[in-house]
């Protein structure tokens, strides 16, 4: 089920790195918009019914063996259609024009010239602007009926436009905050040429998935396993709305969350916002399953499969269930339908993989049609705090994949107390929202120190922090020295067990985010 805008802008993805980002600058301006791969059939454009239709980008040639295709029917579906970059490029090689690889190609920061001031497309936008160009073919002829608006140095046709069938083409991306009128030409083709309407609401998604979920649901009862995520959270909140007390949320104390977060959790959810909820204190079990493994993927295996033994239990205390709530996000569900290799199952939150399957339940995917942002907004007008839905995000196997050797209770307090202090600094600095995420590291060494007049043997702890806009690469954070020293020497005089803390300045390639 959906609750799907009558307004919807369709954005066929060909590959591109830039197609998600593409779908969030439409929503951006209030305009509900879908991904769908670039060859779903015209009878299914049909039935979506799009006000317009955008072709993204992608990393092929047209005239590439395997070279991705959308049908040829979509150009007389009489839709407004904007092609960018291979999007562009695939409307004059099906048009009949005429596209070749470039003898310079371009890539990054690109200048082109509007050679057409009565351009829809350009309207209110420089005669010269800066773009972002990502290409290293070119068109050589446009399709006939077509007009060039826009050329660049290395491309002769850098837009061009048919206006009698509101088909419009661009040699660059104008969804990156790198070209300059990128997001007042999005403006004039959805609002100008295409007519729509800045009507979409998360005001009105969520009445209507209210109104969807009590339909679905009947009388019959949910379960929803909680991490304390934004995700989760946000996810069984909207469906509590819903159905109330039909819904059973269970959060399970794995032994390696941060510090208080079992009682943030229950407080926050419960006392908080009325939802019911069952805490379950695993900790010892955990502990148990984790003892002496040191490799990472066994810890993560290990916690997720007692995760869903602990689940599997405590859901079958409860009487009439057949749903199972997800936390499910749209970049999910993009991504398993990519044609940059499709994933066999959407990711799957908190570890509650197999369990629909396993255990017989139907699943509830109530967030699935919004982006992370949007879903944070949803959290705050469901009443959770600001702070809470800007928290960095949190692995699913918690501290054990930030504790670098064996995991147990001892180990994980260590962790849980530096941890507490790194991000507390960061938050007095007025840094927390600069960084995308910031924690600290437990080592599996030990170094020699001096405390008062004794020597020390004890662990050497790291600390990470870096900045990222889709975390597939990221930065590391240039932390203010005065802020790191503040770390340092609380986390040496406050966390027993540590006489020595070492910065992370690698990025990502070639290191990952997290050291485990």
């Amino acid at each position: 089920m959906s609750v799907q805008p009558e307004q919807t802008v369709l954005v066929l993805d060909f590959g591109s790195q830039y197609t998600q980002l593409i779908a969030r600058r439409i929503r951006d301006k209030r305009v509900y918009s879908v991904v769908h791969p670039f060859d779903l059939a015209p009878e299914k454009i049909r039935a979506i019914a799009p006000k317009a239709i955008i072709l993204s980008g992608g990393p092929q040639s047209v005239y590439a063996e395997s070279a991705p295709y959308c049908s040829r029917e979509i150009f007389s579906l009489g839709i407004p259609l904007l092609g960018i970059c291979y999007g562009m490029q695939l409307t004059a090689y099906l048009l009949d024009g005429r596209v070749e690889p470039a003898t310079e190609r371009e890539y990054g920061r690109a200048q082109i010239d509007v050679d057409a001031n009565d351009s829809p497309l350009f309207a209110n936008t420089p005669a010269h602007q800066r773009v972002w160009a990502s290409h290293g073919d070119r068109i050589l002829a446009a399709p006939p009926g077509f007009t060039v608006t826009a050329s660049s140095p290395s491309a002769p046709i850098a837009a061009f436009e048919d206006r009698a069938r509101a088909c419009y083409g661009i040699q660059f991306h104008p969804e990156v905050t790198h070209s300059e009128a990128g997001s007042q030409l999005l403006e004039n083709f959805l609002f100008g040429i295409a007519g729509c309407e800045p009507s979409w609401d998360l005001g009105d998604f969520r009445r209507r998935k209210v109104e969807e979920i009590r339909e679905q649901v009947g009388d019959r009862n949910v379960i929803a396993a909680v991490s304390g995520g934004v995700d989760s959270s946000v996810a069984a909140l909207l469906v509590a709305e819903a159905i109330g007390d039909q819904l059973t949320a269970i959060f399970v104390d794995n032994g390696v969350l941060r510090k208080h977060e079992a009682m943030q959790v229950v407080s926050r959810l419960s006392e908080g916002l009325g939802m019911h909820i069952v805490a379950v204190d695993g900790r010892q079990r955990f502990y148990e399953k984790l003892a002496g493994v040191e490799e990472p993927e066994v810890k993560r295996k290990r916690i997720g499969n007692e995760f869903i033994a602990v689940f599997e239990e405590e859901a079958k205390r409860i009487p009439n269930v057949e749903f199972l709530v997800q936390g499910t996000l749209y970049p999910d569900v993009i991504e398993s339908v990519s044609i940059k290799g499709p994933s066999a199952v959407i990711k799957t939150h908190h570890n509650v993989g197999g369990l629909p399957e396993k255990m017989g339940l139907k699943l509830i995917e109530p967030v699935r049609e919004l982006f992370k942002d949007e879903v944070r907004q949803l959290g705050i007008e469901l009443g959770l705090e600001e702070e809470f839905v800007w928290r960095h995000p949190f692995p699913g196997p918690g501290l054990a994949v930030r504790i670098l050797g064996e995991v147990n209770a001892e180990r994980v307090e260590v962790l849980q107390n530096a941890d507490e202090i790194v991000i507390d600094e960061i938050r007095r600095a007025g840094l927390y929202r600069e960084i995308s995420q910031a924690f600290a590291v437990l080592l599996p060494v030990k170094s020699v120190g001096v405390m008062g007049d004794e020597r020390t043997y004890e662990n050497v702890l790291a600390i990470r922090a870096v900045t990222t806009t889709d975390f597939m690469t990221a930065d590391w954070f240039r932390m203010p020295h005065d802020v790191l020293d503040r770390m340092a020497r609380r986390i040496v005089n406050e966390v027993r067990g540590v006489n020595r803390v070492v910065y992370d300045v690698s990025s990502k390639p070639p290191s990952t985010i997290e050291w485990e």
